[in-house]
């Protein structure tokens, strides 16, 4: 199986500069895996890596999409594979880094997405949004989880657009929209890197972090996205938050206080998945940089048992 390094862990907790040092001393390239940042023109939100930062290292699924364009789990898995096929051709290191969890684990294992993801019906799908405007989008995913409880599970209640697909892909196949016929089996050998603080330490810098991004120009890149309020980067975490503030509905200090909110309880969110459904090697590089030095030994030790050295 191919070597593969991956990186995974909550927002704000420094994936994209390791990404970076590792990529630069193991010959590596980057492959996003964060579903925000596929996105052109939303690079203050999404905390993307500016050209200085990348350091000249080769970043692949960023900027791919215009903000209307939808994209799907089923999309980066197929993008993501054929580049780790074409890094490793090359002789340099795929290294994945991303906080969307499905992305990783649709990436990882053989799930079968393509075909469940592509059959639709707009008759079924009319009756399931029609359901979700009279009952509210609590109900309605609490519905999923009766018929389709790990689609439930990794879908939020609030994603309306999402439980929707869910509904419609079960009552069309009678299988989850994220179950493949099979037990998945593991495609690459990974080193699975998880990182994480302190939980103070890291909402203090998420709080930071989102005060950061407006004093650079996160409102003037929110306001882009206005004219798309249906689309799926519309709705991402930085972005969402400013419509009442755009609408004059709400002042700017509580935007503010939402997006960090919003951002801690995703933050919790990811932590929790990774935990749950992977099992990496966790490291806090943030209370001991130290760290990093012992990381890179074992991957090193992990590269050569294949012939490959950094």
């Amino acid at each position: 199986m191919k070597k593969v390094i991956v990186i995974v862990g909550p927002t704000a907790v420094g994936k994209t500069a390791l990404s970076i040092e590792l990529a630069q001393k193991l010959n590596g390239e980057i492959i996003n895996a964060d579903s925000m940042q596929i996105y052109r023109g939303l690079d203050i939100g999404t905390a993307k890596a500016t050209s200085e930062e990348r350091q000249g290292i080769p970043h692949h699924l960023l900027d791919i999409c215009e903000i209307s364009e939808p994209y799907s789990v089923a999309d980066f898995q197929t993008a993501a594979r054929l580049l780790i096929d074409e890094i490793t051709q090359r002789g340099k290191v795929p290294i994945v880094v991303g906080g969307t969890g499905l992305y990783v684990q649709a990436l990882l294992y053989d799930y079968q997405l393509g075909a469940n993801t592509e059959v639709s019906n707009t008759a079924i799908r009319e009756k399931y949004t029609k359901m979700a405007q009279e009952k509210g989008k609590q109900w309605t995913w609490e519905y999923l989880k009766q018929v389709d409880p790990l689609a439930a599970q990794k879908i939020h209640p609030n994603n309306e657009r999402k439980v929707i697909r869910a509904l419609e892909v079960y009552e069309l196949t009678g299988t989850s929209i994220l179950t493949p016929e099979k037990e998945p089996k593991k495609l690459y050998d990974d080193f699975l890197i998880g990182l994480t603080t302190k939980r103070e330490l890291l909402y203090d810098r998420i709080n930071l972090r989102v005060k950061q991004m407006v004093e650079t120009g996160l409102i003037s890149e929110a306001e882009k996205t206005l004219a798309y309020p249906d689309a799926q980067a519309s709705r991402g975490i930085g972005y969402k938050e400013f419509q009442p503030f755009f609408a004059g509905e709400m002042g700017l200090e509580e935007v503010i206080e939402d997006i960090q909110l919003h951002s801690r309880r995703y933050a919790k969110r990811q932590l929790t998945w990774f935990r749950n459904r992977m099992n990496p090697r966790w490291y806090d590089l943030l209370l001991d940089p130290s760290a990093s030095q012992q990381l890179e030994k074992e991957i090193k030790k992990w590269l050569e048992e294949v012939g490959i050295s950094g």
